[in-house]
């Protein structure tokens, strides 16, 4: 236990009395802050990996209506997140304000089940997101040896593994600079995805010689999905998940306060912006690569170039009707694998920060070793084990797809659930005792967290339904049961062990101001 009698500024002597020593080089802005969260949310990345889902689940009408249904309550997630950051400006983020809200008694309980819903959570999100890369990039050597149907390259599983292993390679050599660096990274990022939404926006829509209709775009309503679901809203709600994928992972920005100046205020403004922005220009670029679709079944088959990756297709025939040649819809999807290199740092970064944080409090294995820092004051061990568990996520790729898929949903779902927890216990247990900071959502704050809970139990039970029906090994949504095997773990890991020795977050260092 460190004494500390002397003056310190005012985010040191904030961080020590939530009981820490400043370990970590404090050079982060607002302006970083928002640029991580931004360039981790990355709708132009998010969207354009999931635009299958949206088009074959209600086309259209099902993204453009579903994109502001999801955006509005996401801005309640972030209000109520940035609320309680503010409040507790720590890297911990969201298990050390479950811990503080669920009072003394249930505290380390709530502590643990945040945690590591919150770590598996961006372990499975970085894998998702780094093999998207990889996947991208498949098509990119496809579509630019020939396409499908000219006997174009197609990367075996085994070529994409490689594919995902290397850049993660890269982004954890990356994560070994110093956070300044990482700061510059951060806004390159930020600035890519902006300007490659707008790029893309305007330019898809402009060089495509055959249009779809206002009417089409905003009100034609998908119902052929070859997955034999009928009911409109059943198939509605299957849409929402592609606008849902796409906004994970803006707690970043809480996760890198320990590094930020300002850090009751710049976290909480980064987190709001990044969402906020995220989902206006979202919907504007939705809109945008919307206005050149205009067969949905042949986008979603697999017979056409870009072996039925519907957005890469897009793309391509934009510029292969009006060009003669597909290449600059093949630098289009190259902006968005750009904007995944960038996602892919940022995960690795807002990983190694949490399990840096979870260490320091003993709740993982090796706990000692997990939370050293180099020499430029980096968590260097937990930035290589995020790397080596997002890499060995990614394996089960080898077995089914499937399965990799269902990871990939439980990242949004754990997420959400670790999300959704110091919520919860704000809004009951911690009403009363709660102390806002200086963002606060003042007579407000109950109510929006209630509809922020709400929204993240209905898209957890959305996760889990069935996509496809008659249901067969090879159509079986296996979140559900991928959900629960990391609820037992977590639970039984509990009750069975942790409950006798974690006491929730521990302080390292004594205050005398």
């Amino acid at each position: 236990m460190h004494s500390v009698s002397f003056n310190l500024d005012s985010d040191q002597a904030r961080l020590h009395e939530l009981g820490y020593k400043q370990e970590l080089k404090r050079q982060l802005s607002v302006v970083s802050s928002f640029a991580f969260s931004f360039s981790f949310i990355s709708v132009l990345a998010g969207i354009t990996v999931t635009y299958n889902t949206g088009l074959r689940y209600g086309g259209p009408l099902s993204m453009v209506i579903g994109w502001i249904v999801v955006s509005i309550f996401n801005g309640f997630i972030a209000l109520s997140m940035a609320e309680i950051c503010s409040a507790f400006p720590i890297s911990g983020g969201l298990y050390y304000w479950s811990a503080k809200l669920a009072g003394k008694e249930f505290g380390p309980f709530a502590a643990w089940i945040t945690g590591w819903f919150n770590v598996v959570g961006q372990w499975a999100g970085t894998a998702s997101g780094e093999f998207a890369f990889a996947q991208i990039l498949q098509v990119i050597i496809l579509l630019s040896t020939g396409g499908a149907n000219g006997g174009g390259y197609f990367a075996s599983k085994y070529v994409v593994i490689c594919f995902h292993g290397g850049v993660l390679l890269i982004h954890g050599i990356i994560n070994c600079l110093p956070i300044s660096w990482l700061s510059v990274f951060g806004r390159i990022g930020a600035i890519w995805n902006a300007i490659g939404i707008f790029l893309l926006m305007i330019l898809i829509p402009a060089v495509a010689t055959e249009k779809a209709s206002a009417k089409f775009v905003f009100t034609h309503f998908n119902t052929d999905n070859g997955a034999g679901i009928h009911s409109k809203i059943y198939i509605f709600v299957l849409g929402l998940l592609m606008s849902q994928y796409s906004f994970a992972g803006y707690d970043a920005a809480a996760h890198l306060t320990e590094e930020t100046k300002n850090a009751d205020k710049s976290p909480a403004l980064g987190i709001i912006t990044a969402v906020s922005l995220s989902g206006l220009v979202g919907w504007g670029y939705l809109i945008g690569i919307t206005y050149a679709v205009t067969n949905i079944p042949y986008l979603l088959s697999s017979e056409n170039d870009a072996a039925g990756y519907a957005i890469a297709q897009v793309f391509y025939l934009a510029f292969k009707n009006r060009y003669g040649s597909g290449v600059g819809g093949i630098v289009c999807l190259g902006i968005v694998a750009v904007s995944l290199f960038f996602v892919g740092i940022s995960g690795v970064t807002s990983n190694s920060r949490l399990v840096y944080a979870f260490s320091r409090d003993g709740a993982m294995p090796l706990s000692s070793v997990l939370h050293r820092v180099n020499k430029y004051e980096v968590p260097i061990n937990a930035v290589w084990l995020s790397v080596v568990v997002a890499f060995s996520m990614a394996l089960t790729s080898l077995g089914s797809l499937v399965a990799f898929q269902a990871m990939a949903s439980i990242a949004t779902i754990a997420l959400y659930i670790a999300y959704g927890l110091p919520i919860f216990f704000r809004v009951t247990i911690g009403q009363k005792s709660f102390i806002q900071g200086p963002f606060s959502l003042g007579r407000y704050g109950v109510l929006i967290g209630w509809l922020a809970v709400l929204w993240i139990a209905t898209i957890s039970v959305l996760f889990s339904l069935p996509v496809s029906y008659p249901i067969t090994r090879d159509t079986l949504n296996y979140t559900p049961i991928a959900l629960g095997g990391v609820i037992i773990l977590t639970f039984s890991s509990w009750f069975l062990s942790a409950r006798y020795w974690f006491r929730g977050p521990i302080r390292n260092v004594e205050v005398e101001l």
